[in-house]
């Protein structure tokens, strides 16, 4: 009888845990997404300084839209969970 309640003990375990690592993976999609609006931001100014201004408020922009995929990944299990 033991060995039936350890094993139902390890599903519960298991099922929370894959929980995190789901997440964890998720946010490894708007992390690049990031990296790149940046990236190319930091480029683009470099090749025309005149346009920092408006390359800035795109580059805010799109970093705003990018981080929204990282929050709604953190929110959505809590929401379809109950």
């Amino acid at each position: 009888m033991s060995a039936i309640a350890a094993t139902l003990a390890a599903t519960n375990t298991l099922s929370i845990n894959i929980g995190a690592v789901g997440y964890g993976l998720a946010a490894i999609g708007p992390g690049i997404g990031i990296g790149l609006v940046f990236g190319h931001a930091i480029e683009a100014m470099a090749r025309q300084p005149e346009a920092t201004g408006r390359i800035s408020l795109y580059m805010w922009i799109g970093f705003s839209l990018t981080e929204a995929l990282a929050l709604i990944g953190l929110v959505a299990p809590f929401i379809f969970k109950y």
